[in-house]
């Protein structure tokens, strides 16, 4: 949730420390903070402010000190409100020891007392600054080793997090820890950096470091050093970043969530290179899935109406049995999960904690795991059997597009290749679903191509209290996605129905004028007739439609139109003017589109 970075080496440590933190900055945005080392033994110097990262930069101005190491910190708060105070990084009580912190101390009340009771004095109401204490005493027993110190600390620490600590009695050296929270090294020469995410430092350098769980990284300008908990020194595990820095600006667009909106006929097109005729080896890695008789998906918001998207394909042409699972409820009711079952897990960071804690009961369980991610070298999948990479790249906006767009191409993916495998499709139907998989890429772009009259239709329904959204098959988790993208960045009520159980109890809430958008099925079909009933019960109510549709549609009152394709594929197209409704709506209304309220990027808690 929380973005840290640190820098040692030949520059000043500043301008990568910001640089990063403002690559970063999607991760949270209640308050940010730096601490620098200056002199030897000396107090570090430390800054920090509520409120987004430019109100920490309003404050610096010429004052900060010339120092060539340091680390930096962009806050989502869970323990304690978005205050100065309470912001990273914290010190201990001598002033020479800085911690910033991504994830949860479930046991810092425990901690803080015991600390307290000691005569730590504590400054702030985080969960945090108890391992900047912790750190403090720990150092002192390791004759001044802070690494040492980390290794202890960290064995006292119950939750999930990420630290990293610098201290004035040490200049240049940074050390890093994890425990089911990202943290990677970024390799440089003469420089190396710690950070939750590449796009930190990949102006700096493409190369990077794997850290597994309960590791602890050792860094200074020219040495890295990884160990375990024993102090074991472990192997590095080095790759290379497959994308370009400018992947992770705006490029002349007013808002990422735009760019990304329109990086996607790119971005299905990645994720199917190679792919349409069959899941390589690389992919599969091996993995045995011949004699699994259930398949489950777990994930959460935007990932997990992809998995729903999914169970329609993987039960049609797989013909198995798919649950689809919230992450965050799926192993407290213990399911039932055995060796003949696969769990799909999906996320575009790799880093969700819900869907790796999820991933984790199955997998003990004796689960085949087959992840979906965005992101090379992340928690879930180095713990899978297999991975299909979405190659969507780097998505900065905060409300996912491009992610979710690829995250659909790789349930179409992997259910034609559970098909191939149980041989329950036949090779006609492939052909048919491989000639339309090929032609999405163009589709969307044609959908970009005359988005402008819905950007401007969209703009008069600003003053709208309530958006409702309809569909049907495919169409129902499209309409849930559509709704959770108004919700997200319009901050209005938005529900997504099931378009048959309108007269259950929904259409209750529709009043004249309320703006209903309809994902019409594919036109002649049975499913487009029983919707265009529910949309005329919704009209007779004085609902005003906006219809996604393939064909004309007398009863809308306002027609999208997409390209026609394979009733499975569908979402992939209609998904995007619902993606455009909710960036207008959300402009339209002054709201802040890339760094929406009360939201992050990654979510690493539970």
């Amino acid at each position: 949730m929380c973005g840290i970075v640190g820098y040692t080496g030949k520059e000043l440590a500043l301008t990568p420390v910001l640089e990063g933190l403002r690559k970063l900055e999607y991760r949270g945005y209640d308050s940010a903070g730096i601490a620098l080392i200056t002199n030897a033994g000396e107090k570090l110097w430390i800054e920090k402010r509520a409120g987004k990262l430019g109100n920490l930069e309003e404050v610096l101005g010429d004052k900060v000190p010339k120092s060539h190491s340091g680390i930096g910190h962009t806050r989502w708060a869970t323990h304690g409100g978005p205050t100065d105070e309470n912001a990273h990084p914290h010190l201990d009580n001598e002033g020479k020891l800085a911690v910033i912190h991504n994830g949860i101390i479930e046991n810092y009340l425990e901690l803080r007392q015991q600390l307290e009771k000691a005569g730590h004095v504590f400054k702030s109401e985080t969960d945090s600054e108890s391992v900047a204490h912790l750190l403090s005493d720990s150092r002192k027993k390791h004759d001044g080793d802070l690494a040492a110190a980390m290794r202890d600390v960290c064995k006292q620490l119950r939750g999930s997090f990420t630290l990293l600590a610098i201290h004035s009695d040490e200049p240049g050296r940074i050390v890093g820890a994890r425990r089911n929270s990202p943290l990677v090294v970024g390799v440089g020469s003469g420089e190396n950096f710690l950070a939750s995410d590449v796009s930190a430092f990949i102006s700096y350098t493409k190369r990077a470091l794997e850290l597994g769980q309960d590791e602890v990284a050792d860094i200074t300008a020219d040495s890295i050093v990884i160990t375990d908990l024993a102090g074991k020194t472990l192997p590095h595990n080095e790759y290379e970043i497959s994308w370009d820095a400018s992947a992770a600006e705006r490029g002349g667009f007013e808002h990422f969530m735009l760019k990304e909106i329109f990086e996607q006929p790119k971005a299905i097109a990645d994720t199917l290179l190679g792919r349409i005729s069959g899941l390589e080896s690389d992919v599969i890695k091996g993995l045995d899935l011949t004699d699994i008789d259930k398949v489950v998906i777990v994930a959460c918001g935007t990932a997990y109406h992809a998995g729903l998207v999914g169970k329609y394909a993987i039960e049609k042409w797989a013909d198995i049995a798919v649950d689809v699972e919230l992450a965050s409820e799926y192993r407290y009711r213990e399911p039932s999960v055995n060796k003949k079952t696969l769990l799909i897990p999906i996320s575009q960071s790799g880093e969700t904690m819900d869907t790796l804690m999820a991933m984790r009961y199955a997998k003990e369980k004796g689960a085949k795991v087959f992840a979906v991610c965005n992101t090379n070298g992340s928690t879930i999948p180095r713990e899978s059997d297999a991975v299909l990479y979405t190659h969507a790249g780097p998505e900065i906006a905060v409300a996912s597009t491009k992610a979710f767009e690829t995250q659909l191409i790789a349930m179409y993916l992997i259910g034609l290749h559970l098909g191939r495998t149980r041989g329950t499709i036949s090779p006609e139907l492939v052909s048919e679903i491989e000639g339309e998989l090929s032609e999405l890429p163009a589709k969307v772009e044609q959908i970009l191509e005359t988005v402008e009259p819905l950007r401007e239709l969209t703009r008069k329904f600003s003053n709208a209290n309530s958006m409702l959204f309809l569909g049907r098959h495919v169409g129902f988790p499209t309409a849930l996605e559509g709704a959770l993208k108004l919700k997200e960045l319009a901050y209005m009520h938005a529900e997504g129905f099931a378009g048959g159980e309108l007269k259950h109890g929904p259409i209750a809430l529709i009043e004249a004028g309320t703006p209903v958008v309809a994902i019409m099925p594919a036109a002649g079909s049975l499913l487009a007739e029983k919707m265009a009933s529910n949309i005329q019960e919704v009209k007779a109510r004085g609902a005003v439609i906006i219809a996604i549709a393939d064909s004309p549609l007398a009863a809308a009152d306002h027609l999208v139109r997409i390209p026609t394709t394979h009733e499975f594929l569908q979402p992939v197209l209609s998904v995007v003017p619902l993606q455009v409704i909710a960036y207008e709506m959300a402009i339209a209304r002054g709201n802040d589109v890339d760094q929406p309220r009360n939201l992050a990027k990654s979510v690493t808690v539970e």
